[in-house]
């Protein structure tokens, strides 16, 4: 996402994506890689000099500012290591180790680096399928990591998940017969997975979206999910102490950007109650604060996990 070549924002976004690269382009200073993701950052990549690794890194970042100008882009979120913070992700690899052919589902996948870290730390790549509706993204993630399908062997399926033709909204699948699980290597769409997902993930986007579209998208991936206890879905996004619009301010120039965030009440009851048949899931959401790169004001990223009982 280059800050010459700036492309339009999704559609659906909630916000300008485009707007708001325009009044931060992109930024050498907002680079820090150390501690464990450095070392991640390291393993991955095959890089073990800093400077080498710095370069290879702003090179990717530039290429992929070209392709959709995200913030999350901007400020090298995508080699922070945050799946392995989040409330659900050694459940995730407990499930690797006790169900058979579990299957992880990684949503808005940009370069896979979340599921880089699973598989890394045990979850098999061949049982991992990874969305994005920008292709692109994956391809930079093997530039980026210095991959290829063969050495990587997760499933990427592009497409929209707003499209029911690549995700439809169906209700939660109860019994525990949904069928044969399908040949990941044969998908062209997430639908064939209907009931047979035992984990998902999806950081940092459900709030590009209003609070409508965020319980559809809620809905779509309820039906994808394994019926089996113990099958989750988790992830973090940016959050509020109470539900509803909020709004920030760029120190830059005074123009205001919002986003649709909900707070953990009003994220429990959606998926609780709403989404599945109330009781039949564990809900746990909390509010971390952070201080969003460039604004004025601190705000909360929503960390939450929704477990099947």
């Amino acid at each position: 996402m280059s800050s010459e070549t700036q492309q339009e924002a999704p559609a659906t976004a909630a916000f300008d994506v485009a707007a708001f690269v325009r009044m931060f382009p992109l930024d050498e200073k907002l680079y820090s890689l150390k501690g464990d993701a450095l070392r991640s950052m390291q393993a991955q990549t095959g890089i073990e000099d800093e400077e080498q690794l710095k370069k290879h890194i702003l090179l990717v970042q530039a290429e992929a500012y070209t392709v959709v100008p995200f913030p999350c882009i901007r400020r090298f979120a995508f080699i922070e290591t945050k799946i392995r913070s989040l409330e659900g992700y050694h459940q995730l690899l407990t499930l690797a180790k006790e169900r058979e052919g579990a299957i992880f589902l990684d949503i808005g996948s940009c370069f896979g680096n979340d599921v880089r870290e699973a598989v890394a730390d045990g979850f098999p790549a061949k049982q991992v399928v990874a969305t994005d509706l920008y292709p692109d993204f994956w391809r930079l993630g093997h530039k980026l990591f210095q991959s290829n399908q063969e050495f990587f062997p997760a499933t990427f399926i592009p497409g929209d998940v707003f499209d029911p033709t690549h995700l439809a909204v169906t209700p939660p699948i109860y019994s525990t017969s949904s069928g044969p699980i399908p040949d990941l290597s044969t998908l062209s769409s997430l639908n064939p997975l209907r009931g047979h997902v035992a984990a998902i993930h999806a950081s940092l986007f459900f709030h590009l979206f209003d609070e409508e579209k965020q319980a559809s998208f809620a809905r779509a991936l309820a039906g994808l999910l394994s019926p089996l206890p113990g099958s989750l879905i988790f992830g973090l996004q940016a959050g509020a102490q109470t539900k509803g619009d909020q709004y920030h301010t760029p120190a830059a120039n005074g123009s205001t950007l919002s986003m649709f965030c909900h707070s953990p009440e009003s994220w429990t009851e959606l998926w609780d109650g709403q989404v599945f048949e109330k009781g039949t899931v564990d809900v746990k959401a909390k509010l971390v604060t952070a201080n969003y790169p460039g604004l004025q004001r601190e705000g909360f990223f929503l960390h939450w996990c929704i477990t099947r009982l």
